[in-house]
């Protein structure tokens, strides 16, 4: 009797042993599946509804986000776009304005190309494209061969904005607000990160919303000190920034018009708390910036900005660790530049950026004979 309950605990232990090493084997496998599963909880097929694409930004497993301002909602796509890629050597595409509306059977003129993003994964590059009579349009190209995103039906899940500039809205010049709802945006840390508009008081905000979505989302109010306009100022929007880590610490990189460069450490970016952020240059007035991203030169890291009326810039990221003393200042008519030092590149109307690959960032150019120009530029030239 002994010998029999010893040999059927010994079995028992031999199969708790081995169920358990087959987890711990599997146990990569099931996480991905799990996180696949999890990342589209919600979702569902049929027509997001979309009315505007103000800004595009992919997070994992092929998943694009788009900001609507007109709907004041953050939808999410599945693209399905999930084959592993290699991106195009070179692209150089002369005229793409004038491809795409052949492409759409309009003219170039009644085309916008709003926003540019690189799927990671299979380095196809997005374009966000609005027809004159407001239609928004996502075209997929690898450089060469384009093809619009059927967007009804598509899987996705979306949700509302709280705290929504009204529809009506314009500031004091009669311009209208609900645009700038959603001025840009970017999937990190698990969460999707808005910058625009709110109706509050002070409406330059900052929204963090957890990504699957829920009704939870994070909503701060913004404060910055301009030195063009020798003010502090709350109401004007971000108009490009980018998640980056400065000190090993989590930020916001942000850029306003005319045209002050902030630092906002992400741990003061807190639900229902007004945020002064850290101007750490002014980059000369007049001008607004339209796009940034981070890549490394020769092993060292670097940010690039395009601008409405500047040069691109490349600004080293190790400067803004290092410069402390944040501008309180207006700067003058013949000193328009302060505080972090930049180099201005041999680029100009540079509309779109994002980093292609490892080695070459993609642009989109308006030409001074009016070419609308779609090209790579290897990072080294940078």
């Amino acid at each position: 009797m002994f010998t029999l309950l010893i040999t059927k605990i010994t079995i028992e232990m031999k199969k708790t042993f081995l169920l358990s090493l087959a987890c711990l084997l599997l146990a990569p496998f099931l996480l991905q599946a799990n996180t696949d599963k999890d990342l589209k909880e919600g979702f569902v097929n049929g027509d997001p509804g979309i009315q505007s694409i103000n800004s595009m930004a992919f997070g994992p497993e092929g998943i694009l986000f788009i900001g609507d301002s007109k709907r004041a909602e953050i939808i999410a796509l599945d693209t399905e776009d999930v084959k592993e890629g290699t991106a195009a050597e070179r692209i150089n595409f002369t005229k793409i304005d004038e491809h795409l509306a052949s492409m759409l059977g309009t003219t170039a003129d009644d085309i916008t190309i709003q926003d540019m993003a690189v799927n990671p994964i299979s380095k196809m590059i997005y374009l966000a494209v609005h027809i004159k009579d407001g239609t928004p349009l996502i075209i997929k190209t690898d450089g060469e061969q384009f093809s619009p995103i059927k967007l009804n039906p598509i899987s996705h899940s979306k949700i509302g904005l709280k705290n929504v500039v009204a529809e009506d809205a314009k500031d004091g010049r009669g311009r209208p607000q609900r645009i700038w709802t959603i001025s840009d945006l970017a999937f990190y840390d698990n969460k999707v990160m808005v910058s625009g508009l709110s109706n509050e008081e002070f409406a330059s905000t900052f929204r963090s919303i957890p990504f699957p979505f829920s009704k939870d989302q994070m909503h701060a109010s913004l404060e910055i000190y301009h030195a063009a306009h020798g003010k502090y100022e709350t109401h004007a929007p971000i108009k490009t920034f980018m998640p980056y880590k400065l000190k090993g610490q989590d930020h916001l990189i942000a850029s306003y018009t005319c045209t002050p460069l902030v630092v906002f450490p992400m741990n003061d970016l807190k639900p229902g708390k007004h945020s002064k952020g850290k101007t750490v240059a002014e980059l000369g007035y007049g001008n607004s910036p339209l796009d940034i991203i981070s890549y490394e030169k020769n092993g060292e890291p670097m940010i690039l900005m395009a601008n409405s009326r500047r040069a691109l810039m490349r600004i080293n990221p190790k400067k803004i660790e290092q410069f402390s003393e944040y501008l309180t200042e207006p700067t003058s008519f013949e000193e328009p530049t302060a505080g972090v030092d930049f180099v201005n590149l041999p680029y100009v109307n540079i509309l779109q950026l994002d980093n292609l690959d490892e080695k070459s960032v993609v642009m989109i150019q308006r030409h001074s004979n009016g070419d609308l120009n779609f090209f790579t530029v290897p990072k080294k030239w940078l």
